[in-house]
């Protein structure tokens, strides 16, 4: 009886805890999962006021019936929300909505063979190439306004204090897609991704090898997580992924030794939070750890409505990523700046998709 009780005890908090997960995944949608850091390479002086002025020339209009896709700003803040602009402690919110029309290539396709295939007993011939191209945007053009809408929404943030643009994205296309939009609205942007003095993944390396010696702690405030990718420099045909594993283990240390290095690695970051750093400094799957959360619920108890709860999230994520990137900085060397360059700031711009290559510094191989 005693026994039973207490398993129902464990199914009611392990049901209490899952629902609270649910209650905070819905409530902190707007924390970021990802991120990419761009630096400034002229000072960003932009006031929020300003700023929301040239996104307003840009602002979000829903798709016309005949258009694929489009593109604008809207409020961080939701629907209920007008401004563009969430601003806070020097840092400064915007979101970037897509909508898109979705009209799969199978419909297309399909609606096409059939209309050819009407022609060609009706006409005993074969469709030309060229007929087939013009029938299909026939089609796409007609089918478009019937097609399902789907928004995206996409958040950044610009610190003014540690001059950086911060964007929540996974991939580099997204984040560039970003960037190419906010550019178009204010202007020049001068930015490039982070660098730092030291090679990530020699620093990655290391800590993966004091791992063995200091029982998984890299530092004083990274720790490693369990997961790691390492490949042979540039190989990436030669790849091992290692997953829920212990990196101090002599089987992690043997692919070391035998030459290869980290490109991916999973930390933790003191009791914080938790994410996955690769190469590029690209910071993937974060997640702020029930510290952070609980501190949130703490100061948003007697918030009165929804804007007052998204400030005190922006408020705390901004902060906190700000003390991880500056970590994060300072555990690779320090941030690297870049002299002054005598080309133009738009010039400087075209340049940011081929400045994402990680530093070059070779890991070597065992004499």
């Amino acid at each position: 009886m005693n026994l039973s009780w207490q398993l129902r005890y464990k199914l009611l908090e392990f049901a209490f805890s899952k629902f609270q997960s649910l209650i905070r995944t819905h409530r902190h949608r707007m924390w970021f999962k990802n991120i990419q850091i761009y630096t400034f390479k002229q000072a960003f002086t932009t006031d929020a006021e300003t700023l929301a002025n040239q996104l307003e020339q840009h602002r979000f209009t829903p798709c016309a019936p005949t258009q694929p896709h489009t593109t604008g700003w809207t409020s961080p803040l939701g629907r209920n929300s007008q401004e563009l602009v969430h601003a806070g402690n020097g840092y400064l919110m915007m979101c970037l909505t897509r909508q898109d029309r979705l009209l799969p290539a199978g419909v297309i396709n399909e609606e096409l063979e059939d209309r050819v295939a009407v022609i060609e007993a009706k006409e005993s011939r074969k469709v030309t190439r060229k007929e087939r191209t013009d029938l299909k945007e026939e089609i796409t053009f007609e089918f478009l306004p019937r097609a399902f809408l789907r928004s995206t929404k996409q958040y950044a943030y610009l610190s003014l204090k540690d001059q950086m643009l911060i964007i929540d994205a996974a991939s580099e296309k997204k984040a560039d897609d970003f960037v190419a939009a906010l550019r178009q609205s204010i202007g020049s942007l001068p930015i490039k991704p982070v660098t730092t003095h030291l090679d990530p993944v020699a620093v990655m390396t290391d800590w993966v090898r004091d791992a063995q010696q200091s029982t998984g702690s890299s530092t004083d405030i990274f720790t490693t997580g369990g997961e790691c990718e390492l490949r042979y420099n540039d190989d990436i045909s030669r790849t091992v992924r290692c997953k829920n594993q212990d990196l101090g283990s002599d089987e992690i240390q043997q692919h070391l030794n035998a030459g290869m290095h980290v490109s991916k690695l999973s930390v933790h970051w003191l009791d914080r939070l938790d994410c996955v750093l690769d190469e590029k400094l690209q910071v993937k799957r974060l997640r702020f750890t029930d510290v952070i959360q609980d501190q949130v619920d703490s100061e948003t108890a007697d918030a009165d409505d929804a804007a007052a709860r998204f400030d005190v999230d922006f408020s705390i994520m901004t902060l906190e990523l700000s003390s991880f990137i500056d970590a994060l900085t300072s555990a690779m060397g320090g941030a690297a700046t870049d002299s002054p360059q005598p080309e133009s700031a738009d010039a400087a711009d075209a340049n940011v998709a081929t400045q994402r290559k990680p530093a070059a510094t070779p890991v070597a191989e065992p004499a």
